[in-house]
C-alpha cells in the first residue's frame, strides 16, 4: 500500500479514535514498515492524521549554496532511540562512543517509559563505559532513527552547520517526527523542514544516500509517496533544501517491501558503491543487477569516471530454513552498515556468510576498524544497524575530496595528486604522504594551491619502476589550527595504486587506445575503457592465463569515440586473466587480476 501526500494535508488535531487505536499500536515493537495495526487504523473511514506536537523548524530553504554531508565525513555525534532491541543498541554504544559522542533518545516509547538511569544501568551491566554518552528526554514511537532523523548540511560547502528534516513517511508515529527538533535544540543547530506548502516532502533516511557533492540516490519510493508532485518539483525541493543537483532514482525491488536502498546499497566514497548480491535469478537479484546497469550506463561519478561497484552477498535466512526473501526468509543484508569516523559497524548473522562479508568490507575500506554486531533480532523487523543509527556532522568540517589514482604504466613522470580542500577559516598548508612500505614510514611533499576557484591543491609523487605498489594519503592544516586526513584512518588506511607493465599496443597516437581496466585487482564490476579514432570491427574477450576463452565481453562494430565495457569479476574464479581487444588495427592485451 502506498500512502500519498494528501495524508498530511488534513487538519491538525487529536481525535478520540486516535487516542484509543494508536495507543495500542504504540506498544508494539514497530517495524521499519507499517505494522498491521497501523495499516488497519489508516483504513478506517474516520481516520485522521495524528499530530503529537507542532514542528518547530524553519520551513523556507536555507540561504545561499548548501551541501549535504556524506556519511564518510567527520561526525560529531551518533544518535539512537532507546526502545526495543536494547542488546543491539548497547553494542552500538560500545563501539560508537570510541569514535564520537553518542546521544540516546529516552522517553515514552513503544516499550513503555524509559529514563536515563535505566539506560545507564543496562549499559554498565554490559560493561559499556558511560563516557561520551548523553541523553535526550523526548517522547518517541520507534527505534528507526535513520528514517525520521534530520540530515546534516553545510552552508557554502563548509561554513555553518544546519539540519534538514523531511516529513516522516509513517503518519501514525508523530512523536518520532518531533525528535529532530529536540536534538537540534540540544546541539544548538538550526533546523530546516520540508513540512509545509509547496515545500512539503515526504521522505525517509533509509531510502537516501549522497556523495556529499550534490549527487543523491533513492528508490522510486520517493516518487510514489509524493505523487502530488512531478519529479522535477521533487528534485527542486531537494536542490533548494539540501543542494542535491543530480538525484538518481532506481526501480523499487519486488521483495524489499519497504523499498529502502540501504537494504542493498551503500556509498563508500564519492565513486564506490557496495551492492548486495543474490545467487543468479534469486529474490531481488535480477532487479538489483538491472539497477546497477542503469547507473553505469547513464551516470558517472562526480569525477567523471564510471562508478566502481563492489558486490557483497545478501545471505539466506538461517532462522527460516536458509531461505531468501522470495522463499519466506527475512531480508538479511550486509550493506545496512554505519560509518562512524574511523570505524564501520556491520550487521552479522551467522559465521558462514559473516566471514566473507567482513573480508569484503575490510578490503573495500582498508584501515577502518570493521566491527560486526549481531543483527538477527532487528532484521526480522526489516531493518539493521544503519536503520537504527543516524549521524550529525561536525560544526567545522575540513573537507578533503580526492579521487584515488588509478593503476598506471607510467614509470617516467611524477604522479599528480589533486585534492579539493576547504575549511571555513581557509587552508594554511597541505601535505602529500607516500610510501612503498607502510612499515618503514612515509616520505612527504608539499601540496600547492593550484586553483583558488576550485579549492584545488596539487602534489606530486615521484615515478617508480614496474611492479611497485604505492600507498599515499593527504593531510591538510586549516588556518584555525584544525587538521584532517583523507582517508580518515590514515596512515593506518591509505589510497593505493600499482605501477604496471607497459600494455602491448598502447600508443597515444594509435587508432585504438586500450586503457587500463579498473579496479585492478577486481572485487566485482570492472570497467574496461577503450577509445577509437575511427569505426572498426572487432571483439573484446577475456582469457585465462593458459589461453582458454572465458567470456566474450563484446563482439561487433566499435564506434568512434570513447566507450566503457564492463565485466563482473564475482562470477569468475580468483586469479590472473588476460583481457584481449582484437580489431583491424591489431591485438591489444592487458592483465586483469580477480580477487
Amino acid at each position: 500500500m502506498t500512502f500519498r501526500t494528501s495524508f498530511y494535508s488534513k487538519p491538525i488535531a487529536f481525535f478520540a479514535i486516535y487516542l484509543i487505536s494508536f495507543g495500542s499500536a504504540a506498544q508494539e515493537n514497530l517495524p521499519v514498515g507499517f505494522s498491521q495495526s497501523e495499516l488497519m487504523q489508516m483504513q478506517r473511514s474516520d481516520w485522521q492524521t495524528p499530530v503529537y506536537n507542532s514542528k518547530s523548524g524553519i520551513t523556507t530553504p536555507p540561504p545561499g549554496p548548501i551541501r549535504n554531508y556524506a556519511q564518510w565525513e567527520e561526525t560529531q555525534a551518533i544518535t539512537i532511540t532507546w526502545t526495543n532491541y536494547t542488546s543491539v543498541l548497547r553494542e552500538i554504544v560500545r563501539e560508537a562512543r570510541l569514535e564520537t559522542q553518542v546521544y540516546i533518545v529516552c522517553g515514552t516509547s513503544c516499550s513503555g517509559s524509559t529514563d536515563s538511569n535505566s539506560v545507564k544501568t543496562y549499559l554498565t551491566a554490559g560493561g559499556v563505559p558511560l563516557s561520551n554518552v548523553h541523553y535526550i528526554y523526548t517522547p518517541c514511537n520507534s527505534v528507526w532513527t535513520r528514517d525520521y532523523s534530520s540530515n546534516s548540511c553545510y552552508l557554502n560547502d563548509v561554513d555553518s552547520l544546519v539540519q534538514v528534516d523531511w516529513k516522516y513517511n509513517r503518519p501514525l508515529r508523530p512523536k518520532d517526527d518531533t525528535i529532530p527538533a529536540s536534538l537540534c535544540r540540544t546541539l544548538h543547530i538550526p533546523l530546516y523542514e520540508t513540512t509545509v506548502g509547496s515545500n512539503l516532502l515526504i521522505h525517509t533516511g533509509g531510502n537516501y544516500m549522497t556523495d556529499g557533492l550534490g549527487t543523491a540516490f533513492s528508490s522510486e519510493l520517493i516518487l510514489n509517496e509524493n505523487s502530488g508532485y512531478t519529479e522535477t518539483q521533487i528534485n527542486s525541493i531537494m536542490q533548494n533544501f539540501m543542494g542535491i543537483d543530480r538525484y538518481i532514482k532506481m526501480t523499487t525491488l519486488p521483495y524489499d517491501v519497504i523499498h529502502h536502498i540501504d537494504m542493498h546499497m551503500k556509498l563508500l566514497n564519492e565513486e564506490t558503491i557496495l551492492v548486495g548480491q543474490y545467487p543468479a535469478g534469486v529474490a531481488d537479484g535480477p532487479q538489483i543487477d538491472a539497477n546497477i546497469a542503469y547507473i553505469l550506463s547513464n551516470y558517472n561519478s562526480v569525477f567523471g569516471t564510471p562508478y566502481k561497484i563492489i558486490r557483497i552477498p545478501q545471505p539466506p535466512d538461517q532462522l527460516n530454513g536458509f531461505s531468501y526473501p522470495d522463499g519466506g526468509g527475512n531480508y538479511l543484508t550486509y550493506t545496512n552498515a554505519t560509518i562512524i569516523n574511523k570505524s564501520v559497524i556491520v550487521p552479522q548473522y551467522y559465521t558462514q556468510y559473516d566471514t566473507t562479508a567482513m573480508r569484503i568490507w575490510r578490503d573495500a575500506m582498508p584501515g577502518y576498524n570493521i566491527v560486526g554486531i549481531n543483527s538477527n533480532s532487528t532484521i526480522a523487523a526489516s531493518g539493521s544497524l544503519h536503520c537504527i543509527t543516524h549521524a550529525v556532522g561536525v560544526s567545522d568540517p575540513l573537507l578533503i575530496v580526492h579521487q584515488n589514482l588509478p593503476n598506471t604504466t607510467n614509470t617516467i613522470t611524477p604522479y599528480q595528486v589533486d585534492a579539493r580542500i576547504q575549511h571555513k577559516s581557509g587552508i594554511q598548508y597541505a601535505t602529500l604522504y607516500y610510501t612503498t612500505d607502510t612499515s618503514i614510514g612515509y616520505s612527504n611533499v608539499v601540496m600547492n594551491l593550484t586553483s583558488a576557484l576550485n579549492n584545488t591543491w596539487t602534489g606530486f609523487i615521484p615515478p617508480y619502476p614496474i611492479g611497485t605498489h604505492l600507498f599515499y594519503y593527504i593531510k591538510a592544516h586549516a588556518n584555525s589550527g584544525k587538521e584532517q586526513v583523507r582517508p580518515m584512518p590514515a596512515p593506518r588506511g591509505n589510497f593505493e595504486f600499482d605501477v604496471l607493465g607497459i600494455l602491448i599496443g598502447i600508443n597515444e597516437m594509435a587508432e585504438v587506445k586500450f586503457k587500463p581496466a579498473f579496479p585492478n585487482p577486481s572485487h566485482g564490476i570492472t570497467c574496461i575503457p577503450v577509445s577509437f579514432n575511427k569505426n572498426t570491427k572487432g571483439s573484446l574477450k577475456l582469457f585465462d592465463v593458459i589461453g582458454n576463452e572465458v567470456a566474450t565481453i563484446f563482439e561487433g562494430d566499435f564506434q568512434i569515440g570513447e566507450k566503457n565495457f564492463f565485466i563482473n569479476g564475482t562470477t569468475l574464479g580468483q586469479g590472473a586473466y588476460i583481457l584481449s581487444l582484437e580489431t583491424t588495427e591489431g591485438r591489444f592485451t592487458q592483465k586483469l587480476m580477480i580477487q
